[in-house]
């Protein structure tokens, strides 16, 4: 049965049942229908005494093209914990349209292990990411108006981008103004995909409304012919822009199939973004549930190292456990097997491939956390190959084997348990890089502590950008935009066996989101579709029913 099969048969409940289990009164609640609500941003202020949960991060190895399952572990989980009689909530991004009809498919779990209303929230949702698009492109609207106008405040470059939420290859790079008015002058301009944007990051890092409107102004658009900083807050626009995203800002509750509370909201990529739903649902989740099941996108060396040295400063609270998701497919595709043969036998690539996982298990224990590896099992992988990555990973590091794709949440109740416990252990957690050095300090450190890489090249591009920024982007952390596929910033390079360098193309600097976006190899903040995107195979039937999404 396909995972749309599977929750449309579910029951689910009225959300007003998922949020009263939780306490919250009803008049905090803004239901958008019957299985999906907004949770008000002031009732967080009511919560500020009640001590936090525990927090785990689920996180994973590099990914196959398809993913590995890392929602569905993060699903399972919650549901485990629940069964366990723990009150747990699970935290998630919200997904972007880009991957839905790309080819990734929605980010809504998988089998018995699905947040629902699955169509919902793949597509519209509560219409938030809508509401970061069209705040990044009214400011826009309001930079060329301004320039049109007269350009008071001296624009000599911009460096604001429009956004779409969409696979568009075709607007990596456009010409804009051509409509030939007096005082349009045509430009060349580009457009990000909204998840990637600067506004979502801000949005997911904000801790309050005046938190995000204070951020909105900081943000820098553009650059005079001397080189000073134009602001969103010197063209008068960030009021206008929180006006967009003050409903947005509160935010989304839905359940489970198994009926238990998930909060989701935001929804920033790993690889060009930082990849970590927002700051004020982690914030309201911890304090409503004893345990917060949260994930970080992609691998750990792109979504763990962000949650962890940029998320976790913001949010002031760092994970009580850690679990890295594996799967046989991934470990072979990580030894050398090619991305069409990973479901075939071949313990020999296991072999090959454990070095990834057992690099992302070191790198967590970098940051004085504890993890365990939760082996995500497929229909194709057979008793011989788990019996040797079991031994691969014995004495090395506790590992689960999970089976809730199939059985819900009584499939993961080993890794619940077992999550426990590493809660209830002691931690040391201390970011891999010092905020007060500079950014070549911290690009080299992440480059090498946390890829294995021997170094890093920079283009002219590169290092001119650094000059630039340098001072702006004091005290900064970095948010590197790379593959999600290797160590390396080469997609190809899967076993990273021969000494590579970090080849740094560009640097920018995020002054609202205060972090620094360092783009390595040949990575793009706008993806494309491929040959056969998942918007040919998505459809609607006679009765209404859609059909097609995974």
């Amino acid at each position: 049965m396909e995972d749309i099969e599977i929750a449309r048969n579910a029951k689910l409940k009225n959300i007003n049942e998922i949020t009263s289990k939780l306490g919250i009164p009803e008049d905090e609640i803004e239901p958008y229908g019957k299985y999906k609500a907004k949770i008000s941003i002031n009732y967080l202020n009511q919560l500020k005494d009640k001590k936090d949960g525990k927090l785990i991060l689920v996180t994973a190895i590099n990914p196959t093209p398809l993913g590995e399952g890392k929602t569905t572990t993060s699903i399972g989980l919650s549901d485990a914990l629940n069964k366990i009689n723990k009150k747990t909530i699970l935290t998630l991004r919200e997904p972007s349209l880009g991957p839905v009809f790309g080819i990734k498919g929605g980010a809504t779990g998988g089998g018995h292990s699905q947040v629902a209303p699955m169509e919902d929230i793949n597509l519209h949702f509560t219409g938030d990411i809508h509401a970061i698009t069209s705040a990044n492109n009214l400011l826009s609207a309001i930079i060329d108006n301004h320039i049109f106008q007269g350009n008071e405040l001296g624009f000599d470059k911009v460096v604001w981008k429009r956004c779409v939420d969409l696979n568009d290859r075709a607007l990596r790079k456009v010409e804009i103004g051509l409509s030939g008015e007096k005082n349009m002058s045509p430009r060349e301009d580009s457009f990000d995909i909204t998840v990637a944007s600067e506004i979502m990051a801000i949005f997911c890092l904000a801790t309050s409304i005046k938190d995000l409107k204070r951020r909105l102004g900081n943000i820098i658009v553009g650059y005079t012919k001397e080189s000073k900083p134009i602001t969103c807050h010197d063209l008068k626009a960030e009021g206008s822009l929180t006006v967009l995203l003050k409903d947005a800002l509160s935010p989304n509750i839905v359940q489970t199939l198994e009926n238990n509370p998930a909060i989701i909201h935001g929804g920033p990529f790993a690889n060009i973004a930082h990849g970590c739903n927002s700051i004020l649902a982690t914030k309201m989740a911890l304090k409503l549930g004893d345990y917060v099941v949260t994930e970080a996108g992609f691998g750990a060396d792109l979504g763990a190292e962000k949650f962890l040295d940029i998320k976790c400063r913001n949010l002031g609270k760092s994970p009580d456990a850690v679990v890295i998701v594996a799967t046989l497919r991934a470990l072979k595709y990580h030894g050398g097997v090619a991305k069409e043969n990973v479901n075939l036998k071949n313990t020999e690539a296991i072999k090959e491939g454990i070095h990834n996982l057992l690099k992302h298990v070191e790198n967590i224990r970098k940051y004085g956390l504890n993890p365990i590896v939760a082996i995500n099992k497929f229909t194709s992988d057979t008793e011989e190959e788990l019996d040797v990555l079991k031994k691969l990973l014995e004495g090395k590091v506790e590992y689960s084997l999970l089976e809730n794709w199939a059985k819900g949440g009584e499939g993961a109740i080993d890794l619940a348990e077992k999550v426990v416990n590493i809660c209830e252990k002691e931690k040391d957690f201390k970011p891999i890089y010092e905020l007060s050095g500079s950014i070549r300090e911290k690009i080299e450190t992440i480059a090498k502590e946390i890829y294995g890489a021997t170094g890093i090249t920079y283009s002219e591009q590169a290092i001119y950008d650094l000059e630039k920024i340098e001072k702006l982007a004091k005290n900064m952390p970095v948010c590197i935009a790379k593959t999600q596929y290797s160590f390396s910033d080469d997609p190809k390079n899967l076993l990273c066996k021969e000494p590579f360098n970090i080849n740094v193309t560009s640097i920018e600097i995020k002054n609202g989101a205060e972090f620094v976006v360092v783009k390595a190899g040949k990575i793009m903040t706008m993806p494309g579709l491929p040959k056969n995107p998942a918007a040919e195979k998505i459809d609607i039937d006679e009765s209404g029913n859609i059909i097609g999404i995974f």
